[in-house]
């Protein structure tokens, strides 16, 4: 079973950058795709950003040009940089990670951008 630990979130100034972080671990099996969902207050969750292990990458519109995921796949790491983050931002970031056949999830962790 995987064992998802995120880190980085907080709040933060518009305009400003963190950096999210989430290392896979417990499982043997190779994972194939690690990202991050959100979900902000009234709405469902979507998804911010993923990538294969091979390093395709798929991003929402709303973050594009500011958010890059990237991942360690040596680690079973994958991060979000956040720039110029925005009071829409404001969301719970959950990190996700699929190996096959299963989805796992990680705890969430506050992304909170003051106006």
């Amino acid at each position: 079973q995987v064992q998802l630990v995120e880190s980085g979130g907080g709040l933060v100034q518009a305009g400003g950058s963190l950096r999210l972080s989430c290392a896979a671990s417990g499982s043997r099996l190779s994972i194939n795709r690690m990202g991050w969902y959100r979900q902000a207050p009234g709405k469902q969750r979507e998804l911010v950003a993923e990538i294969t292990s091979g390093g395709s990458t798929n991003y929402v519109d709303s973050v594009k040009g500011r958010f890059t995921i990237s991942r360690d796949n040596a680690k079973n790491t994958v991060y979000l940089q956040m720039n110029s983050l925005k009071h829409e931002d404001t969301a719970v970031y959950y990190c996700h990670a699929y190996s096959s056949p299963y989805n796992y999830w990680g705890q969430g962790t506050q992304v909170t951008v003051s106006s």
